[in-house]
């Protein structure tokens, strides 16, 4: 008994005298619990999604009605899209409204419609709802890539540091270079292999449809594993700790895992939410992803998700080889 409480005493000093870990360990989870308790206070929410094309004379008495989310759009058919598949409850423009009969909540929507601002002229659309499972498939392998990319290479690499792995290999002539080279190209087939894996479990379990082009889907989920695994090694280039190290990749999955759209969408979201969420790989790896699946999205669609990726690995992967330290 007493080596045992001996032990446990030696790990809590070891612990607390590491003060980057002890700092991450309580700054964390409030720091996690004031950012969504800020991002999602809202009570008010509402209970309806109506697109909103062009400037309804009408539009000023909705916006006094509670529960009622407006939506802008600028493009005409994306939205009339959005109303066949159930993604929006009606579509507002300056003749009238479009509506899905099929939709229970698009008639609800439309009886308040009537209520609020009375009789307008009414389009039908018809269109089978997305369903949930083909909309959630991406985001959960979107989310798988991003802790096999964080955690892979980033956790691996401070464990080695700390092990003094890293110190031998520093004592061969390998350059640098070559060892993030081969931790990038390593992780970058795991996830692939996993990745498809459970693509095709998926696709042939639950008949998934696939609008767009396989070859695209797969360049994207590259670039996009890519960008995770580089993200991973600019957290490691100089950590020691695996504590700190480990508190700094939960700093980054987790708002990351909320906040890309992995099980909700985030459109109608305040802006500053949809201007952070643009600024997250996963968040462009998703949408690239979905784009591709459900719409069938070809290159140009594709360009902006596929840039942005490039961009944060590029960054990731210069600062990170940079900064790489074998010590």
């Amino acid at each position: 008994m007493r080596s045992l409480l001996a032990l446990i005493h030696a790990r809590n000093l070891e612990f607390v005298r590491d003060r980057s870990a002890l700092g991450w360990s309580l700054m964390f989870p409030l720091m996690l619990i004031v950012g969504f308790g800020i991002a999602f206070s809202d009570t008010d929410k509402p209970e309806y999604k109506l697109g909103v094309v062009g400037q309804p004379a009408y539009l000023d008495t909705l916006k006094q009605t509670r529960y009622l989310q407006l939506i802008p759009y600028e493009d005409p058919q994306l939205a009339l899209t959005k109303v066949g598949r159930h993604q929006l409850d009606l579509l507002l423009t300056e003749q009238g409204y479009v509506v899905n009969p099929d939709s229970m909540k698009g008639y609800l929507a439309e009886r308040i419609l009537k209520a609020e601002v009375g009789e307008l002229p009414a389009t039908q659309v018809q269109g089978e709802a997305v369903r949930y499972i083909d909309w959630l498939m991406p985001g959960v392998i979107g989310m798988n890539m991003m802790f096999s990319g964080l955690y892979g290479v980033g956790y691996v690499i401070v464990r080695y540091r700390k092990n003094g792995v890293l110190k031998r290999y520093q004592a061969t002539p390998m350059k640098p270079w070559i060892f993030i080279l081969s931790q990038i190209c390593s992780r970058l087939l795991l996830m692939m292999a996993t990745a498809t894996l459970v693509f095709v479990a998926c696709t042939l379990m639950f008949s998934i449809p696939i609008s767009g082009s396989l070859a695209l889907l797969f360049v994207t989920a590259l670039l996009g594993a890519l960008s995770l695994v580089s993200i991973g090694l600019l957290v490691a280039c100089r950590t020691r700790s695996e504590e700190f190290g480990n508190g700094v990749l939960n700093l980054i999955a987790w708002p990351m895992m909320f906040l890309s759209g992995v099980w909700f969408s985030l459109e109608g979201t305040a802006p500053w939410i949809q201007a952070l969420a643009n600024l997250l790989p996963l968040s462009h790896l998703n949408a690239a992803s979905r784009a591709i699946i459900i719409d069938g999205v070809g290159v140009s669609g594709l360009l902006p998700h596929w840039l942005a990726l490039i961009t944060i690995s590029a960054v990731a992967i210069f600062v990170g080889a940079r900064w790489f330290r074998w010590n």
